[in-house]
């Protein structure tokens, strides 16, 4: 364990309390930050002394991204646009290559850090710029606001952007694990509050609980999960109550809406979703890069996608394996030499095991 010397004791507390309890809990957080903390730390292996098992869901934005979206990009590179990408996107592999793999071969693709560098960027260069607009609730409301202040003419969005509610719908109505609890991200929190959540505890009788990022945070996010589960109950609690308010971030939320509304969406791993994208709205459309561009995109509707071959990234994202249980994993598969977008991005579960050198399943896991 890793913790402030001021919450030590609290740790122990909450782990005799949790041994009291006597309970056989599985529990998924759907947050990259959230498994960098709970791997950094060993909180899973101290937690499986209480016999409670963590899962990471799908909680990693690049992960969840299919292949045809990053075709989509490498479309309009080669159109003539440049592309903008965050750094951990240039290098998931997809069929062809990747991103990385296309500017090696001379066309313009750029790393930002988020959607005004893109702007910024398009300001500076005179042919066409599209942003490749990647994650959930946390980043979108970036995305909106370069496009409600009055954008450059010739910038277009990728919108590549998802909500996590209807994937945590998806993936309970599939019944693939059977989950005790839900530890929900702090960071999409904080923009939608709690409210989105309600329903799946209603609808599936789950205990939820947001939870912050620091290890002692983690720590009450599972003793709140245990209390509701020994007392039979199923609601939304709040652990990051210095952050996220219930109601979330409005004004965020005001700018989602005037820029985006809900598109029926495929995820890696989920396959098509409800409801769970984020299209831009009409109004927009100049800067839409699916509106502009849809004769160069419509090629890649007839194309199937397939995953690599031996890569289990579709069932890490699910929380159906621990990712030293795929054969490729710190074998073929390395963060040189990624097989699978699990093992690229700094959220994905495959790069923080392996950051952390943790190559032995043994060591992460009991096996469900």
């Amino acid at each position: 364990m890793s913790f402030k010397l001021s919450d030590y004791n609290t740790a122990k507390l909450i782990i005799k309390k949790l041994k009291e309890l006597n309970l056989n809990l599985k529990i998924m957080h759907v947050c990259g930050t959230h498994q960098d903390t709970i791997v950094k730390n060993g909180l899973d292996t101290l937690l499986q002394e209480c016999n409670i098992e963590m899962r990471q869901g799908p909680g990693c934005p690049v992960c969840v991204t299919p292949q045809k979206e990053f075709e989509e990009a490498k479309t309009l590179a080669k159109e003539g646009c440049a592309v903008a990408v965050y750094g951990d996107v240039i290098r998931v592999p997809v069929e062809g290559g990747s991103l990385a793999d296309l500017k090696a071969e001379g066309y313009d693709i750029r790393i930002v850090y988020g959607a005004e560098d893109a702007v910024k960027l398009a300001k500076s260069i005179r042919k066409p710029l599209v942003f490749m607009a990647i994650g959930f609730e946390t980043t979108a409301p970036t995305t909106a606001s370069v496009l409600l202040n009055d954008p450059p003419e010739k910038f277009y969005v990728l919108s590549c952007h998802r909500s996590v509610p209807p994937a945590l719908d998806a993936l309970l109505g599939m019944g693939e694990l059977k989950i005790d609890g839900l530890i929900e991200p702090g960071h999409v929190s904080t923009i939608i509050g709690l409210k989105p959540y309600e329903p799946l505890s209603v609808k599936y009788h789950i205990p939820q609980v947001v939870s912050g990022f620091e290890p002692l945070d983690m720590l009450v996010a599972v003793l709140m999960i245990a209390l509701q589960v020994k007392r039979g109950e199923a609601r939304v609690e709040n652990e990051y109550t210095r952050v996220v308010k219930y109601e979330g971030n409005t004004k965020a939320l005001k700018v989602l809406s005037d820029v985006f509304e809900p598109s029926d969406s495929v995820w890696r791993g989920l396959g098509l979703i409800k409801d769970s994208g984020m299209k831009i709205k009409r109004r927009f459309e100049e800067h839409d890069a699916r509106r502009v561009f849809e004769d160069e995109l419509k090629q890649l509707d007839s194309v199937e996608f397939k995953e690599p071959l031996g890569c289990r990234c579709s069932e890490v994202i699910r929380g159906l394996l621990y990712p030293q249980e795929c054969t490729l994993f710190g074998k073929a598969c390395t963060p040189t030499r990624p097989v699978g977008p699990c093992m690229v991005s700094v959220e994905g579960a495959c790069s923080i095991e392996y950051k952390y050198g943790r190559l032995n399943v043994k060591a992460a896991s009991n096996k469900s």
